[in-house]
């Protein structure tokens, strides 16, 4: 039986009082609801909800700038 939320084999768990199949490889057991899925971040929606300081400190890294500068040009540009 393959499991509907990972996709791998499911196994026969016996420690149990009734025993179920379950998936060792995400935790899924027989006869439990799927929730819904968490829809991961993109990054263009990562880099949205960033505030200044943490923008100019990620693009800082990114693009080695010093982040004095980066924030003076990004404040004068906003203006």
């Amino acid at each position: 039986m393959k499991c509907p939320q990972c996709g791998s084999e499911m196994e026969l768990d016996s420690h149990r009082k009734i025993p179920l199949m379950m998936c060792y490889n995400c935790g899924y057991i027989e006869g439990r609801n799927i929730g819904p899925t968490v829809k991961k971040k993109t990054n263009y929606e990562h880099l949205k909800s960033l505030n200044f300081n943490e923008m100019v400190a990620f693009l800082s890294r990114n693009l080695k700038l010093p982040e004095d500068r980066l924030a003076d040009w990004l404040d004068d540009e906003a203006e």
